[in-house]
């Protein structure tokens, strides 16, 4: 039997890396993709010929694309697991003062890289992860994404960063037991990590982080555990602080109207949008 294949972003360093290590060290062979090309070849020439490193900008479809039609191929034509987990911090200050303003008097857009690295890229990396899923000779699979507690509290200094991982909660939580995946066995489930010590913590600051709010890289590898453990848990949103997981339930309903709107009228719904 062929070994079981996982696609990793943002697999050079930090959390992804991390991810890469524990699905090799649980006989999974991994697609390395990160943006960092030299970090990137380094890392998989460390851990051998279970992996395979493709330089990807995940904020491209047609990288991404590049990436899950190699890790396919490479893995014997079989992709069981995705962790979505590359990301960045905000790439411009939506308060900042004095924004460049265009000849005609208009102001220059936001830069927008945010949204497209941390929500569309693991949307985007659903999408393919599904297509090969399909094509296992057992069709299902596993996403799990990288969230941040972001996704729950707000965040001021990276209100973009925090916009993307709340709607990562909406968009697994959608993609859970009511969705049509279920009935794929394609689970999608978040990680929703408090601070655990990677790049996106500016490297000067790094050493000034209160030593007693850092949560371990081993409690992302745990999460991971539970959910390649389970094949009925889908949906959920995971929030780790410290050496614990944190289950997290959506809102309840202030009334019953809106009990019958979020539960009652999927039938209604799936009439409205079908094609």
């Amino acid at each position: 039997m062929s070994m079981p294949v996982a696609v990793v972003t943002g697999a050079a360093s930090g959390i992804g890396l991390a991810l890469t290590k524990h699905l090799l060290s649980r006989g999974y062979r991994v697609a390395m993709a990160d943006f960092n090309k030299t970090e990137g070849e380094k890392q998989s020439a460390e851990l051998g010929e279970n992996t395979l490193f493709r330089h990807t900008d995940v904020s491209s479809y047609e990288d991404q694309a590049a990436l899950f039609k190699a890790a396919f191929e490479w893995g014997g034509r079989r992709l069981d697991v995705l962790c979505a987990n590359a990301g960045i911090a905000d790439t411009q200050n939506l308060f900042e003062t004095g924004s460049p303003v265009r000849d005609d008097g208009t102001l220059e857009p936001l830069d927008l890289q945010t949204i497209r690295v941390d929500l569309d890229a693991p949307i985007q990396g659903v999408w393919l992860f599904k297509h090969y899923a399909r094509q296992n000779a057992v069709p299902g699979g596993k996403v799990m994404i990288t969230s941040s507690a972001a996704g729950f509290y707000p965040m001021p200094t990276n209100p973009l960063y925090a916009a993307a991982k709340h709607a990562l909660v909406g968009f697994t939580r959608s993609c859970g037991s009511d969705s049509p995946f279920a009935k794929e066995n394609i689970t999608v489930n978040c990680i929703c990590p408090a601070f655990i010590a990677t790049n996106l913590c500016p490297p000067h600051m790094l050493g000034l982080f209160p030593k007693e709010h850092i949560t371990p890289m081993s409690t992302a590898t745990k999460a991971l555990d539970t959910f390649l453990d389970d094949d009925s848990m889908t949906g959920q949103c995971v929030e780790l602080s410290l050496d614990q997981l944190y289950f997290r339930d959506k809102i309840d309903y202030p009334n019953e109207s809106q009990r019958w709107l979020g539960q009652e009228s999927k039938k209604f719904w799936e009439d409205a949008y079908k094609n």
